[in-house]
């Protein structure tokens, strides 16, 4: 088995390729879970984006040639993750957009690169040089600037706006819980693309439960628009993205995969100019620098030493 520390450079297709594509496309999923959650309750709507991405993954993991028996002790590391990442994680975010704006909640998100890293230090031993902790650290100020300039055109309310920016935080803090459990060693004996398959499916009973019990019989959007959307996030920003995501983890550790939620906000401040009109602000343009610079800073390949 190769050593996990031993970590490729981020310039490396192998890393550099994945981490675009998540970026890109998680980068999107912010306008398109508003239209969901216009039509559907939040938790009946990740109920079915979880049913449809894992059976995808679990036919896909089959016909990749890839184990798909688990055992019981398996199905309960699986369960276990599908709670954390795929019923609170989610329930909470889609929760969190009903009180503030998807940009708001997509610039907190950001901040899972923060105990990415440290539960990544703590459980999985993985260290971080001087370069990584300064970017890092650049990156937050950028996602400060973003918060603010955010918090200050939210329309909400300021019950509302904390309401919203706690609900994201304990999302984030137990999707950083997920994303370091997918690098330990019981993670890395399971088939990957079984282990999120089986994750989603028991994330999609739970959030099925919890739904019947609080909400009555499942809601069905009604709208061309809202399965297309559906359609997108359970394939495109779920079954793709995940099954990258979870490899980058694995490959470069939770704390510098975590990056792609630091970028995400611009990404997503970027789509919303093209399709949306919106207008950078000194200050949303002032961040977004200063995070592609702390990204740039965090990331870059070490230097060999000569000779």
């Amino acid at each position: 088995m190769t050593d996990r520390h031993a970590q490729p450079s981020f310039l490396n297709p192998k890393v550099l390729i994945p981490f675009t594509i998540i970026t890109l496309i998680w980068g999107s999923t912010w306008f398109v879970i508003r239209g969901q959650i216009a039509e559907v309750p939040p938790s009946w709507s990740v109920t079915y984006r979880f049913l449809l991405a894992g059976l995808a993954m679990l036919v896909a993991a089959a016909i990749s040639g890839q184990r798909v028996r688990f055992t019981r002790p398996e199905l309960g590391f699986a369960a276990f993750i599908g709670a954390l990442q795929f019923t609170m994680n989610f329930n909470l975010v889609y929760e969190a957009e009903h009180h503030i704006t998807s940009g708001l909640v997509a610039v907190v998100f950001a901040l899972l690169v923060v105990p990415n890293a440290i539960l990544g230090r703590i459980f999985l031993g993985d260290k971080f040089s001087r370069r990584f902790v300064l970017g890092s650290a650049l990156a937050m100020v950028g996602v400060a600037l973003l918060f603010v300039h955010e918090v200050r055109t939210d329309p909400a309310s300021a019950s509302q706006t904390l309401l919203g920016v706690g609900l994201t935080i304990a999302a984030v803090l137990t999707a950083s819980v997920a994303n370091v459990m997918q690098a330990t060693e019981p993670a890395r004996r399971l088939p990957m693309m079984s282990l999120i398959g089986y994750s989603m499916l028991f994330g999609t009973s739970m959030n099925a439960l919890w739904s019947w019990i609080t909400l009555g019989p499942p809601v069905f959007g009604t709208s061309l628009g809202f399965y297309l959307g559906l359609g997108y996030l359970a394939i495109a920003a779920s079954a793709v993205t995940f099954t990258l995501y979870f490899g980058l983890v694995r490959i470069i550790g939770p704390g510098k995969a975590g990056f792609s939620n630091v970028l995400i906000p611009v990404v997503a401040m970027a789509i919303s100019t093209l399709f949306e009109g919106y207008r950078w602000a000194p200050l949303t343009m002032a961040g977004g620098v200063i995070v592609m610079i702390g990204m740039v800073i965090a990331l870059a390949p070490a230097r060999q030493a000569s000779a």
